[in-house]
């Protein structure tokens, strides 16, 4: 058994969801061979780490990040704070050789995505980034059947994530909606999840056309302790400018030659948390909804002709991982059991030294498509994706190319 040393940086729900995440990676995989060891945690706010401390069993707790990444005990540095903390903070991990855990975005834009990664890959050590709906074992099958060649060659993909959390126009003008701290709204936010599944399922982008827009202009400005995106005004509350994004369209050509089109809302009316995609090829067709996240359509009509439908399959311990959580078919998993399956997998990479995914390496071709979707809706026209990797820019700028 190989345990390593968990600190983490940021101790709101998300930070409190990768502590259970850790904690529970022996009992869900006990013949795993890993395990972890809480040992600190840190928040801005004092009170949030010293609650997270009692509440989730860490050895310590601080109000200060750098607390955490300069503790001997720690192996693993994960992040779950704001988006322009990233940057600093993975900088300081990759100087002190900690192996590290970012939740998406990666930093508030494409350029700081590609830093960060830079930083991480010449330190050697291990990354991995928040792309949980990866781990929901309905879409690893779905993958599963697409590398099997079992939809035949893929033609249409078509991805989404529409949710209402900012539909409210007296939802609270949290940091989300605030770009000198978010960066980008709902293209980091949001669309980093439909673009990373689509690039785990259906393969490179080369080029697209997008379009971004801000529906609701101005929100309640926030008091301190008051809440979170989630949170609502009063009509009467005084109010500030949001000042990124709250819808991301794109239509894509994939390398593939397959077409398709991702989009994103956070302020549609109707859909709660609807991420998913449908994808088509030659064979068969299949699509996936968080919303139903232990169901997948699947439509395999077979040379006879006799199952010519989509049929229905249910989540069970037939599909990767799921047997970890519940026996037998029908029982479903929820989201904290994706980011149990995604702990587990990090900790195994790390124990064994071997490379892992979705690391930052994959945050960053997330963000050449998003840097692609940027210049489209400027520019009102189609976009080539291309690496931003920062070494291979430096390299051309040296040669007189770039």
């Amino acid at each position: 058994m190989t345990t390593l040393g968990i600190g983490i940086i940021g101790m709101g729900w998300m930070g409190k969801v990768h502590a259970r995440s850790y904690s529970l990676v022996r009992q869900r995989f006990p013949a795993g061979g890993v395990a972890a060891r809480l040992v600190v945690c840190s928040d801005n706010v004092p009170e949030r780490a010293e609650a997270a401390r009692d509440l989730l069993g860490f050895e310590r707790s601080s109000g200060n990040w750098q607390a955490v990444i300069a503790d001997p005990a720690v192996d693993i540095v994960n992040i779950a704070t704001p988006n322009h903390l990233h940057l600093p903070i993975v900088a300081a991990a990759a100087e002190a050789g900690k192996h590290i855990f970012c939740e998406k975005p990666v930093g508030r834009d494409p350029n700081e995505t590609a830093q960060i990664e830079a930083l991480a890959r010449r330190a050697g050590i291990h990354s991995f980034v928040g792309f949980n709906y990866r781990w929901a074992p309905l879409v690893m099958h779905a993958r599963d059947l697409i590398r099997q060649g079992a939809l035949g060659e893929l033609q249409h993909y078509r991805g989404r994530f529409f949710s209402m959390y900012g539909s409210d126009p007296l939802g609270l003008l949290s940091w989300r909606f605030d770009e000198a701290v978010s960066g980008y709204g709902v293209l980091g936010d949001i669309m980093a999840h439909v673009t990373d599944m689509a690039l785990y399922l259906c393969g490179g982008v080369g080029r697209l056309i997008s379009n971004a827009h801000t529906f609701i202009a101005e929100r309640p400005l926030p008091v301190p302790g008051r809440g979170t995106h989630y949170s609502r005004g009063a009509p009467d509350d005084p109010k500030g400018p949001v000042s990124n994004e709250d819808y991301v369209g794109a239509l894509v050509e994939f390398e593939n030659g397959a077409r398709g089109t991702l989009e994103v809302s956070r302020t549609i009316f109707g859909p709660k948390n609807q991420f998913g995609f449908e994808l088509h090829g030659t064979k068969g067709a299949l699509s996936w909804d968080f919303e139903r996240m232990n169901e997948l359509q699947l439509y395999l009509p077979g040379a006879d002709g006799s199952h010519d439908g989509y049929m229905r399959l249910v989540g069970g311990d037939r599909y990767p991982y799921h047997g970890n959580f519940n026996p037998g078919d029908g029982s479903g998993l929820g989201y904290e059991d994706m980011k149990v399956i995604e702990a587990y997998q990090f900790l195994k990479a790390v124990a064994s030294g071997k490379p892992c995914a979705p690391s930052l390496a994959d945050a960053l071709a997330v963000a050449d498509v998003h840097a692609a979707m940027i210049r489209s809706w400027k520019s009102g026209d189609w976009a080539s994706v291309s690496s931003t990797r920062l070494d291979r820019l430096c390299q051309q700028k040296q040669r007189g190319t770039a």
